[in-house]
Order: structure tokens, then sequence, then C-alpha cells
């Protein structure tokens, strides 16, 4: 939403002390300075029980063949107890921490200390340095967009090992997948721990933290807005975009080469899910600059929520369709991969094209045509919390007129596609699809809570515009 400062500031305010002393009666938005007892049981439940979720699932396709049920029916009737699963799991190894190590420490050197140069050759492309949305307290942070640069370079090097270098084999990832487990659960604790320490000794920036006196909802939810090392190193930026999704390629790439390996030859499945997913990833990159208003970037605070979930959540569980694959090589009839392909391709485009009109709308300030007409809108205004009023402007036509998250819709319909690549016999490989429902629908109210918060009555003009959130007609 293209935001038009009314005024300035005439110099940068000074770092205060952050207990919620920026609650002012100016309109706020981001995460709730408050925290209800059902929001306080969800958190918990999610604090105690995701990581086992990411395990179980692994675990199931290591020891059980993929079957959820398995596991419970041997607990259930005392063939096996927790101890005789855990004693099988794969240990944290120095082969696994040095390899994750070197991951990390690689896409950090990438994100930091190579300008980016593709938006130099690459038409279209919008790369190099950018500005974010304004957040809260009126800030505009800049950043180095060079995540397509990073995710080239990545793959590049991953291929030239794979058939020049040799240095390691291809299914590495594959064969210390669990151990390296342990290793982002690492990464993903200690970055969530550093990012809440940081918001209360020494806070990039102060007005832009929130306290709601709860430790758990804190922790999981974040305090900083944007927590930053230095002038470039962006929290919510790099553990969003890298190391998770530059590697959600290259693990897959993994599994293709496992089925390779395992099988002698890779299915047509394991082909579709690679090519469906690679064109999801490639579309993030592209479209960083884009991404920088989007909730993850726009709203959400940096807490356990963000850097555990990017760490190991996105890709231990983004991948499974990839995993189970290996497990049970599925050879799609050609109808059937055709269909899957048409799905995974007019899901895109839907969800490329909504994003696309939004783009052009904010880009343009509304001096564009949308289908092949001026767009509608309401005009909206908001306040930052140093009083600093803003001007944005929502989109009614286009698909933003068919509903005011039909980006999402196309994203589930993406969704479904890579699980239906995996058949009909297990139900391990379609949580993706049941679990981005969840979580696109909760987004859907989040984001409209936020909203009706940020933009008050103006906010009910444009829901009453727009009526429905996701499906027209039903939802």
């Amino acid at each position: 939403m293209a935001a038009h400062q009314e005024k300035k500031t005439s110099e940068e305010r000074k770092r205060k002390s952050t207990q919620n002393d920026t609650r002012t009666s100016q309109v706020q938005w981001g995460r709730a300075w408050e925290v209800d007892w059902f929001s306080l049981a969800n958190i918990i439940f999610l604090l105690m029980f995701a990581p086992l979720i990411v395990y179980y699932f692994i675990m199931s396709c290591d020891q059980y063949q993929c079957s959820l049920i398995d596991p419970l029916i041997d607990l259930f009737t005392g063939n096996k107890h927790l101890s005789d699963i855990w004693n099988k799991t794969p240990t944290l190894t120095y082969r696994a921490a040095a390899i994750y190590t070197l991951w990390v420490a690689f896409q950090v050197f990438l994100y930091l200390f190579i300008p980016d140069f593709c938006h130099k050759f690459l038409p279209g492309y919008v790369g190099g340095v950018q500005e974010g949305a304004v957040t809260p307290a009126g800030i505009v942070n800049k950043y180095e967009i060079n995540g397509l640069q990073a995710w080239i370079i990545t793959h590049v090097l991953w291929f030239a090992n794979a058939y020049y270098f040799h240095w390691f084999s291809p299914t590495i990832i594959f064969d210390n997948w669990i151990p390296l487990l342990w290793c982002a659960n690492v990464l993903g604790y200690a970055v969530s721990t550093f990012a809440m320490i940081k918001s209360y000794f020494f806070p990039t920036n102060a007005k832009d933290c929130k306290f709601t006196g709860n430790f758990f909802y804190d922790y999981m939810m974040g305090i900083e807005f944007n927590p930053r090392i230095g002038k470039w190193f962006d929290f919510k930026l790099f553990f969003n975009g890298r190391p998770g999704i530059v590697a959600w390629t290259l693990i897959n790439l993994s599994y293709a080469a496992k089925q390779q390996e395992l099988y002698g030859q890779v299915t047509n499945s394991m082909i579709l899910v690679n090519v469906l997913q690679g064109i999801y990833v490639l579309d993030f990159f592209w479209n960083e600059a884009w991404y920088l208003k989007t909730i993850d970037i726009c709203h959400d605070h940096f807490g356990w929520y963000l850097g555990w979930g990017d760490c190991v959540w996105l890709p231990y569980l983004y991948t499974l369709q990839g995993l189970y694959l290996v497990y049970h090589p599925v050879q799609l009839g050609t109808a059937n991969a055709i269909g899957i392909l048409m799905l995974g391709l007019i899901s895109y485009y839907i969800f490329r094209m909504t994003n696309h009109q939004k783009d052009l709308f904010r880009r343009t300030n509304g001096n564009c045509k949308i289908w092949g007409k001026k767009p509608e809108y309401i005009e909206c205004s908001y306040m930052s919390v140093d009083g600093t009023k803003y001007y944005s402007k929502l989109m009614t036509s286009g698909f933003w007129g068919w509903a005011r998250h039909f980006n999402y819709t196309g994203d589930l319909m993406g969704s479904l596609a890579y699980c239906l690549t995996c058949g009909f016999e297990h139900i391990l490989p379609y949580f993706y699809i049941v679990y981005m429902t969840i979580l696109l629908t909760h987004r859907c109210i989040r984001d409209e809570h936020r909203c009706f918060s940020k933009y008050g009555k103006d906010w009910k003009r444009y829901t009453a515009a727009v009526p429905y959130r996701l499906i027209p007609g039903i939802f």
C-alpha cells in the first residue's frame, strides 16, 4: 500500500527506554501490546509441541516409511517405547555441524559482502539497495536486495560440484537430514534468544519495540520490529529468505539425487515437485524487493515465530513431498502429471498476477490500468507513533476486487498441486495443504485485525467494498 508522508520530523529522535513508553493515542499496527489467555495458550502449545511435530514427521519417514499412524500404534500397543524410537534416531554429528555452519556462514557472506549485480543485466529485476515500508515508529529502513544473486551463485556451485568437482555427494542433505535438524534447532533457538536479549539491552530502534510483559508471548512473537547488526544485517530479511528458502531447492535436488541412487531413475512426480516448488522459490527471489512490503516485514516482529520457524519449520516441513517420494517413488500417469502441472502453473499465475496488480498499483499511486481499466480504490489514512500522518490507497478492482487476499488463494492452489504429486497412499505429504490453509486463513484474520487497528473506519469501508477474504462468494 503506497504511503505518502505528509510531514517529516526535523531530526531523528533519541533512543529511549522501551517499556511501552510509545503507547499513545495514535493508531498502532504491528503485533499486539497485550496478550489474552487464548493467545497465550496457543503460544505455549506451539513452543512445546512445534519442535516435536517436526521431529515426528521426519522420524516417521526415517523409521516408519512415512506412516504417521504406525508409530502411535507401536506406542499404544506396547510394541515400542519412546526410548526405542529415540535410540534409533540419528544424533548430532561433527559432520552435520560442519556442513550447517559452513552453509549459514556462506549465506551470511553472500548476503553481506557481495552487492547485487543481477539488476544490472536482468531486465525487470529490482535489486540493489531498496527501501522498505514505513515502520510503526516512522522509520524507513534500507535493504540490500541480493537474494536472487545468492540463489544463483549457490546453485551454480551445487551443480558444478555434482558434475565436475565432486567434493561431496549430491545426496549429502538427505544423508544427514536428521543430524542437520538438530543443527537447525540450535540456530533457531539461539537467534530467537539473542533477538529477545537484544531488544532489552541494545535495540536497533527503541520506538519499534513492543513489550507485553508476558515472557512467552514476547519470546515467540518478538519484541523488536527490525533487529539489525550494523547497517545492513537485517534479521528478518536474512532469516526469512536465507538460509531456509535458498536451501529449499537444494533440499529437493538432494531428494532427487537420492531417488536416482536408490532406484536408478527420478520419477516424474519428483520432477514436478522440483519444478513447481522451484518456480515458487525463484519467484520469491525475483520479487524480493516486493517482499519488503508484505506482512512478514511490515507487521511481524522478530521472535521465535520467525527465527525458529525459518530455520526449522520451513526447510523441514515445506519439503515433505520430496522426502516422501524418496521413500515412496510415484510415477504418475501422463494425464495426471499434466493435470497437476497445469494446476501448479495456473495457481502460480493467479498468485503472481494478483501480487503484480498490487505492486503496479502501489508503484504508480493508482495511475495505471488493471484489466484495461483505471483501478478503483479507497483512500485511507493512518499515523505513526511520532504523530506523522500517512495516506494509503486500497485497491478494490482486478483480482483484489474478487477477494481481499486472492493471492493466498493462488498460494493454496499451488500447495495442493505439490501434495497431489504424491498420490493418495499416505496422509503425510498432505500436511502441507492442511497447514497452509490454517496458516493463510489465520494470516487473513491477523492481517485484517492489524489493518483495522491501523486504518480504523477506512478499513470498514474497504471490507464493505470487497466482502470476501479468500474465495469469492464463499469466504
